[in-house]
């Protein structure tokens, strides 16, 4: 009877992962359809929020295609929430994942509420870069909750981390820190509509500073600018992954996928620039952005789970014994 009711569980916990990694699904492809309606320039093209044209569906045709399709993708996203809430409620053990559930439908409630504003407002910058950010945030937690309703996520093995300055936990968490932040700059850039403002790349008005500045085209360069930093923090994310930890499938995994991820997510941006905004690469450089960072927090959450998170004790420790070491040789 005990062995039955075991296996009913593992298979309820197999079926919610397999769910939750559903919804992540689905909130990515959401992200996509979003930016498809900026990169078409249809955010305004139903002029009214909860209906359109005081409609519950509108006329299917020009850009009101883009937008009351991002409408119907949220609203597929808000009941798969939904869905997934109630029933990680009912068979999720932990009451930490449980909550991270709840707020992942509280995040899309929150979600759906700044895009209504952004339409009855007529886009503001504020209100507008607050959703993608808000989105980019929800495909966080829709990752994250996947992960976590892995069934081997509980049993994964823990492995030794070479001692350094920075540990790899920490290290690629300031990774992910790092190209959240270069999503939100895309984001304002692109809101301003100053994506083709440093009409050359790689370099800026043919040099490697633009000669001259505005509000426009220091967004657009700072965007640029972190694209390096990024680019510096994700190799130095992977090669340490490889360096260190090359056995560890889990790990490395996901390092050679955001290695990937960037040199398409690089490519794009430049395709951008090159075919004057042209919809596909426009559209795609948002999307694979989300990859790059939902790649990311999953290396970066494997790495707290299967390194374990830095300690300060041993790093205090580790500080004394190398000072006891300098004053034995300086002795």
């Amino acid at each position: 009877m005990n062995q039955l009711q075991l296996s009913a569980g593992d298979e309820q916990a197999r079926g919610l992962h397999r769910f939750a990694v559903l919804t992540a699904g689905a909130t990515f492809c959401l992200i996509f359809v979003g930016g498809l309606v900026t990169s078409t320039g249809s955010a305004l093209a139903v002029p009214d929020w909860p209906l359109a044209f005081g409609k519950l569906i509108p006329a299917w045709e020009g850009g009101i295609r883009f937008e009351f399709g991002h409408r119907l993708a949220a609203g597929t996203v808000v009941v798969l929430t939904l869905v997934l809430m109630a029933w990680a409620w009912r068979a999720e053990p932990r009451r930490w994942v449980r909550k991270l559930v709840v707020l992942a439908f509280g995040l899309i409630v929150v979600q759906a509420v700044l895009g209504g504003i952004t339409v009855l407002f007529e886009l503001p910058l504020a209100i507008a870069v607050a959703h993608a950010a808000t989105a980019q945030a929800l495909l966080c937690l829709m990752v994250s909750i996947a992960i976590f309703t892995n069934p081997r996520w509980s049993t994964t093995p823990h492995v030794d981390d070479p001692p350094s300055r920075i540990p790899l936990p920490t290290l690629a968490a300031a990774m992910t820190a790092v190209i959240y932040l270069q999503i939100l700059i895309g984001a304002v850039m692109r809101h301003m509509s100053a994506g083709l403002v440093i009409p050359d790349f790689p370099l800026s008005f043919g040099r490697l500073a633009p000669p001259y500045w505005n509000e426009y085209i220091a967004v657009n360069f700072a965007h640029r600018c972190g694209a390096v930093v990024v680019t510096a923090m994700v190799l130095w994310t992977v090669a340490r992954v490889l360096r260190t930890h090359r056995e560890v499938g889990a790990l490395r995994r996901p390092a050679l996928g955001l290695f990937l991820l960037l040199v398409i997510q690089i490519c794009l941006g430049a395709i951008t620039i090159w075919s004057d905004r042209a919809v596909l690469p426009t559209t795609s450089h948002v999307a694979v952005g989300a990859a790059v960072l939902a790649t990311s927090l999953t290396l970066t959450l494997r790495a707290y789970r299967i390194l374990g998170a830095p300690s300060r004790a041993h790093a205090i420790e580790s500080h004394a014994s190398s000072r006891v070491i300098e004053r034995q040789v300086t002795a």
